[in-house]
């Protein structure tokens, strides 16, 4: 993954994405020739080899990583969504700290959610009391987008705390990849002491 990000720095987010595949997405076709012919030869001239059996050309619509990608843009996966909408109202700062962890990966999409879910954070962080069984089985989530950073502790399956902040001015500088970092970085911050 490192190695993909270093050689492919220059085209990330602008016309591909590398996760455990590398997603070369365009607005038309002769835009997708050109954006393959740049990745294939840049492939080439690193030495680095992709398994034919294992590519897929001139797909018109693809699912990668909970959306779906098409000529019109990115979407949220419906099937992703769907827990989201059939979740019952949360009642207690835990089960809202439950939704807002489920909910928070896909705010981009939600119109409004930073005036949905602000009140809710507000809630749970006054009334934020950890319930800790034992010391294992943690699991950090963690986030970035061009707004903000966020982070869910969980422990075996349940959420135990969620938190977000607003990007400072400096950091609406950041590539995707330092945005997603910085995430890990508030989420250990905030909980290190607990």
């Amino acid at each position: 993954m490192d190695l993909m990000n270093r050689v492919c720095k220059p085209y990330l987010d602008k016309f591909m994405i590398v996760f455990d595949d590398i997603l070369i997405y365009s607005r038309n076709e002769k835009e997708h020739e050109e954006h393959l012919k740049t990745i294939l030869e840049l492939l080439k001239k690193e030495e680095l080899y992709a398994k034919f059996s294992k590519c897929e050309f001139w797909i018109i619509r693809v699912k990668f990583l909970g959306h779906v990608i098409d000529n019109s843009g990115i979407h949220v996966d419906p099937a992703k969504i769907e827990a989201v909408k059939n979740w019952a109202s949360p009642t207690t700062p835990s089960e809202i700290r439950q939704f807002l962890g489920l909910a928070g990966y896909y705010r981009r999409f939600i119109e409004g959610f930073s005036k949905i879910a602000n009140p809710m954070t507000e809630l749970t962080q006054k009334n934020q009391k950890f319930d800790w069984e034992g010391s294992e089985d943690f699991v950090v989530y963690c986030d970035a987008s061009i707004k903000g950073l966020g982070a869910v502790l969980m422990q075996r399956m349940k959420v135990i705390a969620y938190a977000s902040r607003q990007l400072k001015i400096h950091e609406k500088n950041y590539t995707t990849h330092d945005l997603e970092l910085g995430a890990v970085v508030f989420a250990l911050k905030i909980w290190r002491y607990y």
